[in-house]
């Protein structure tokens, strides 16, 4: 499991100085290019730059071991620190909506072309960022790493509603200069959508909904090729940080000793861990079969 935190630390790194560039970047553009999209664009990115430490410090601590008065380990840190990630998306989003709205009664000057260019640039490197992201996050099993590479999809969105936006205001002239404020009050209700996207699977995880029937057909297939298993029976896996702990009713010969039982539960425990790297503890419970 060190192998997906360091994948994981590695990953929130690479965001944190990206979105600090861009955010910079983008500020520097809209203010002299007139664009408020844009500057709501690196008001986005600043928000990034908080979110991706969090999610870096959730990564560290919830990859801690297990202690006295956490035997579980730490791993619900994690999903607690995608819903602060949430939030860092919905205070993002209500900033972007608010100014956006105040840009559009209050009169300005039409953007500078050069934004668009500035605009198709950040665009392509947001997806790459996100693409990155959550192909780290897939990786790693992290479900605030995947919330930090919809930051970047969000980002990517707004980027490529502003560009709308800002085209609209150039090609149409006087009387269009707040295309890009609607295009940026726009991309702030995709961003809440985003939010959601990230909060809902994340609930899943707090609650110990079922989610995990891939893990489970997994468990019963290892269970398979143990010698000693009759079969399997109930099988609950929960999700806790980057790791799965594992619930399993276990069924073996009756007529075997306490002993031998015993020592079934431990080769298949040993088996289950060895085929399925991000299961960190297997409880197992043993049937009799009549």
């Amino acid at each position: 499991m060190s192998s997906n935190k360091d994948k994981a630390v590695r990953t929130a790194t690479v965001s944190i100085f990206g979105n600090l560039i861009l955010a910079f970047a983008k500020g520097i553009a809209g203010y002299f290019g007139n664009s408020y999209a844009l500057i709501a664009d690196a008001i986005e990115s600043t928000t990034d730059v908080f979110s991706s430490l969090l999610v870096l410090f959730g990564i560290r601590y919830s990859t801690k071991p297990a202690d006295e008065n956490h035997p579980y380990g730490h791993g619900r840190a994690e999903t607690l620190v995608t819903f602060a990630v949430v939030g860092f998306l919905l205070i993002s989003a209500t900033i972007i909506a608010y100014e956006s709205i105040h840009n559009i009664v209050t009169p300005h000057q039409t953007p500078e072309k050069f934004t668009l260019i500035v605009l198709g640039i950040i665009v392509i490197i947001k997806e790459v960022f996100y693409r990155f992201v959550s192909k780290k996050s897939d990786e790693a099993n992290s479900s605030s790493l995947k919330a930090d590479a919809w930051h970047h999809r969000s980002d990517a969105i707004t980027s490529a509603m502003a560009f709308v936006g800002i085209s609209i205001a150039i090609i149409f002239g006087p009387g269009y200069e707040t295309a890009d404020d609607w295009a940026a009050l726009l991309a702030s209700g995709f961003i809440i959508y985003n939010a959601y996207m990230i909060f809902r699977p994340a609930l899943g995880e707090i609650l110990d909904e079922h989610l995990y029937d891939d893990v489970i057909v997994q468990i019963r297939e290892v269970a398979k090729t143990v010698d000693g298993v009759v079969d399997t029976e109930k099988c609950f896996v929960r999700k806790t940080g980057m790791t799965y702990l594992v619930d399993l009713h276990l069924t073996v010969d009756g007529n075997i000793t306490v002993t031998e039982g015993h020592d079934i539960a431990h080769r298949l425990k040993d088996a289950i861990q060895l085929s399925i790297p991000e299961i960190a503890d297997v409880l197992i419970h043993i049937e009799p079969n009549p």
